[in-house]
């Protein structure tokens, strides 16, 4: 089994949408999914630290919730470090739909923290 935790800009689970940064957001979505891809459940979990600039916390709240990957639209270096320094790996650069984005993670069309998905137009440069 894999957590995969995305920063949502509402409490609507898969059908809300992505937030452009992981610590300003006001919840995040926490998909529990098996070996085969399928997702087996999903939480919204409201962000203790929303509209907080406390810089290392909420790598430690979703460390805390024994997440593997991170998926948010933008994040800086030293949060993306931080992240990687517990385990978790970091998607970023992604945006839309919550249930959208977990899926194109799910069949390997993101990845890495300046992942695109080349499929749909996105402004990222250099990707």
């Amino acid at each position: 089994m894999k957590k995969i935790a995305l920063a949502a800009d509402d409490m609507l689970g898969l059908d809300g949408e992505m937030s452009m940064h992981f610590g300003r957001c006001p919840s995040y979505l926490v998909a529990l999914v098996e070996e085969d891809g399928n997702i087996a459940s999903t939480e919204v979990v409201e962000n203790p630290l929303f509209n907080q600039h406390k810089p290392g916390e909420v790598p430690r709240f979703i460390n805390s919730l024994e997440v593997n990957v991170m998926i948010a639209g933008g994040m800086g270096p030293k949060a993306i470090d931080m992240f990687n320094d517990f385990g978790i790996d970091v998607v970023t650069g992604v945006g839309g739909k919550v249930g959208n984005v977990l899926q194109a993670y799910l069949n390997g069309e993101i990845s890495g923290a300046a992942g695109c998905n080349h499929d749909h137009d996105h402004s990222h440069g250099g990707c």
